[in-house]
C-alpha cells in the first residue's frame, strides 16, 4: 500500500511569497501523515486567472501585469519548496504560472512541476494548448516535456486540464506507463449545453456526472490503468465573484485503474485529501485489458510525435542533429552533400 494525497487548499491569491509559504506547510503536514506523493491544483501559484476575460482591457493589463509579478521562476522560487520535500521524504506535482525563462520574453506557461523525494526538480510540463481565454494569458508548450517521472519509485505523469481531454496527447502519455497520472483543474463546474457556459458545481442541485472532468478522469485511469489523482482549485465565492467567472469549487478526488472512486469529488472545502492505494490493483484490471500488453495493435495504430524543444533561434549545428534524429526516426537516410 501506498499513501497519496490531493491538496485542495486555497493559495493566497496573487501572492507568490505566501503562496509559496503554505504550500510548504500542506507538504510537510501530508509528509508527517506518510504521504509518498502530493499533487496540487492547476496554478496554485499564484491561482487560477478567473480575470481572463475581464473588461475593459486596461484593466485585464493591470491585472496581467500583477499577475507576471506573482508567477514562478521554477530554478529560483521554488528551493523551500524542495527543502521540504526532502525532509519529509515525500514528492510533489504543483501546479504553477510559470514564467518563460528565455531572455527578454516576459510571456507565462501554465506549468506542472515534478519534485522528488530527494528534493530534486526532474522536470516541468507546460501546458501544451492553453483553452480559449488562457491563449490571452499563456504560451503553448510543446512536446519536449511529454514524459513520466520516478518520484518515490513510482512512475508518475500529469497533465493539466482540457488536457486531459487531448486523445493522442492522452495516448502518448499512457504509452509511456504511468503507475500515477495528476489531473489538475481550476475548479469543478457544470457546463450548459456547452463548455462556453460554466458556472460553479452547487451540491445542493448538481450531479458529479454533469461535469465533464467527471468522465474525464475515470475513463483516463481505465484506458491506462492508472491512480488518477484529480487536484481541483478550492477558492471561497466571494473571493472570484467580482471577475464573473467562479468556478473554483473544488470536486479534488482519486480514481482507481477500473475508474472507480476512490475518494469522491470534495466540494466547497479546504483539505488534504489522503489514500492508501494498492498497486496491485493495476494488476488486476491489466489482466483484463492491458492497455501497453496484450490489449494493443501496435501493427494499426502507433503514435509519432516530436520531442524538439521549440525556439525562436536554431544554430547551424542543432539543425544538423535535429536533422539526423529525424533521419533515424523516420528511418530515411539523410543526403549527403
Amino acid at each position: 500500500m501506498v499513501k497519496v494525497a490531493v491538496a485542495q487548499v486555497s493559495p493566497d491569491y496573487m501572492n507568490k511569497e505566501k503562496t509559496i509559504d503554505k504550500a510548504c506547510k500542506v507538504i510537510e503536514e501530508a509528509g508527517k501523515e506518510g504521504a509518498k506523493v502530493i499533487a496540487f491544483p492547476e496554478t496554485f501559484i499564484p491561482g487560477y486567472p478567473y480575470w481572463r476575460g475581464l473588461l475593459p482591457i486596461h484593466k485585464w493589463t493591470d491585472m496581467m501585469v500583477q499577475y507576471y509579478k506573482n508567477s514562478v521562476e521554477v530554478n529560483k522560487d521554488l528551493e523551500s519548496v524542495k527543502d521540504v520535500a526532502r525532509e519529509r521524504n515525500i514528492s510533489v506535482v504543483l501546479g504553477v504560472s510559470e514564467r518563460d525563462p528565455r531572455k527578454g520574453s516576459k510571456s507565462m506557461f501554465n506549468s506542472l512541476v515534478f519534485i522528488n523525494e530527494d528534493g530534486k526538480i526532474k522536470g516541468v510540463h507546460r501546458k501544451v494548448m492553453p483553452t480559449h481565454g488562457e491563449r490571452m494569458v499563456w504560451e503553448m508548450g510543446d512536446g519536449s516535456d511529454l514524459r513520466i517521472y520516478r518520484l518515490s519509485g513510482l512512475r508518475v505523469g500529469g497533465l493539466v486540464c482540457y488536457e486531459n481531454h487531448m486523445n493522442l496527447i492522452k495516448a502518448t502519455m499512457q504509452l509511456m506507463g504511468e503507475e500515477i497520472h495528476v489531473a489538475a483543474w481550476p475548479g469543478y463546474w457544470i457546463q450548459e449545453v456547452h463548455p462556453g457556459n460554466k458556472r460553479r458545481f452547487d451540491p445542493s442541485k448538481d450531479e458529479f456526472s454533469k461535469c465533464d472532468i467527471d468522465s474525464a478522469i475515470r475513463e483516463y485511469a481505465f484506458e491506462s490503468q492508472s491512480f488518477v489523482l484529480s487536484a481541483n482549485m478550492y477558492l471561497p465565492p466571494d473571493l472570484v465573484s467580482q471577475y464573473q467567472f467562479d468556478i473554483a469549487a473544488g470536486g479534488s478526488s482519486i480514481v482507481n485503474p477500473a475508474g472507480l472512486y476512490v475518494v469522491k469529488p470534495q466540494i466547497n472545502e479546504e483539505k488534504i485529501i489522503y489514500a492508501d492505494i494498492n498497486l496491485d490493483e493495476i494488476l488486476a484490471v491489466k489482466a483484463y485489458f492491458d492497455s501497453l500488453g496484450h490489449y494493443t495493435r501496435w501493427d494499426i495504430s502507433r503514435i509519432f510525435y516530436t520531442r524538439q524543444k521549440m525556439n525562436p533561434i536554431i544554430r547551424g549545428e542543432v539543425k544538423e542533429k535535429l536533422l539526423e534524429r529525424v533521419s533515424e526516426t523516420m528511418e530515411v537516410k539523410k543526403e549527403e552533400k
